[in-house]
């Protein structure tokens, strides 16, 4: 069976699984399944009741893998996340107790409402896939990926994120409200007192880490690995002060972990649509998921109701497209 047939297969089974329990979101779907394949961690960001943990939820049971979730609260330790060492009475040693972030696939639901050192106890996990605990390091399962959630509109009891753990994230996904004929259908399969469908595995962990092996073999031009770097170096041209006084629009621009995540994330996107190799559309299309995280507005730009997105918008506009 060709890579094509395989990519297109696994997509479409974990795609009409989670179907059974969240309806539409296609295109958040996708980019979690390119996260998968990518090896990266996910934030996504949106209003209340739109099944972000409901999402995510679906997702590990549909793959497979052990799903651990952490609700994130500001009296949260960072032993609540990562665990603790344990004295044993009996034998008057100490012993580690692993947390929740031991597990394949862990939700950090609403992550902004922890302080910063619950927030850095992750830090080590999602660059590293280890822990230190009482001295010891301690590996990670394999695959592991961290996914988590926060509401943009609440400012009571939140902590902004680091920018040193939002550039961990592969993606920053901005979850939508649905469309009238979806929330029609959310009404349909579940205005009752029924509870959400019971979801099967139909993947796993082992497939997954196998799969990573057929997302290798998508083929990136020089040309398009040149204009992955154009890109990325745009946001930070636009950090430089011009001569001119013109209006500086970011502070920051994004740092090397968004080249290699747009090359890795841009190849598994192409591996998951059947196509053999990296084109400039496909990096442009997921471009924005990439970025919106990785750069930092001035004041002077917000005070001009600029965007993350429409900054990235222009920085797609302006940067000459190679001809494969």
């Amino acid at each position: 069976m060709s890579n094509v047939v395989i990519g297109c297969e696994w997509a479409r089974k974990l795609r009409d699984e989670i179907s059974k329990a969240v309806i539409g979101q296609d295109v958040v779907v996708e980019r979690l399944l390119v996260a998968l394949l990518a090896n990266g961690h996910v934030l996504l960001e949106g209003m209340p009741g739109l099944a972000k943990t409901l999402l995510v939820k679906s997702l590990g049971a549909a793959l497979g893998v052990r799903f651990e979730r952490i609700q994130f609260t500001p009296d949260l330790l960072p032993s609540d996340v990562v665990g603790t060492m344990v004295f044993s009475p009996k034998d008057g040693a100490f012993s580690p107790h692993r947390g929740p972030v031991f597990a394949n696939l862990v939700l950090a639901d609403e992550i902004n409402r922890a302080p910063a050192k619950v927030q850095s106890a992750l830090l080590e996990a999602m660059q590293e896939r280890q822990v230190t605990i009482g001295g010891g390091t301690h590996a990670l399962p394999r695959p592991f990926f961290v996914m988590a959630t926060q509401n943009p509109i609440e400012q009571e009891g939140t902590y902004a994120l680091p920018e040193a753990q939002t550039d961990r994230f592969l993606f920053k996904l901005l979850v939508d409200y649905p469309t009238l004929e979806e929330e029609a259908r959310m009404m349909e399969c579940w205005g009752g007192v029924v509870s959400q469908p019971e979801l099967r595995a139909v993947s796993s962990g082992a497939e997954l880490l196998e799969l990573r092996h057929a997302v290798e073999a998508v083929r990136v031009a020089p040309a398009v690995g040149q204009y992955i770097l154009a890109l990325v170096r745009a946001t930070r041209a636009l950090a430089v002060p011009a001569g001119d006084g013109a209006l500086r629009r970011l502070g920051f621009g994004a740092s090397p972990r968004a080249s290699l995540a747009l090359y890795q994330a841009g190849r598994a996107l192409a591996w998951l649509r059947g196509e053999e190799y990296l084109s400039p559309r496909l990096v442009q299309e997921i471009a924005p998921d990439t970025l919106r995280h990785r750069v930092g507005l001035t004041y002077e730009a917000e005070a001009e109701n600029l965007t993350a997105d429409s900054v990235i918008g222009e920085v797609l506009r302006t940067t000459p497209v190679p001809v494969i």
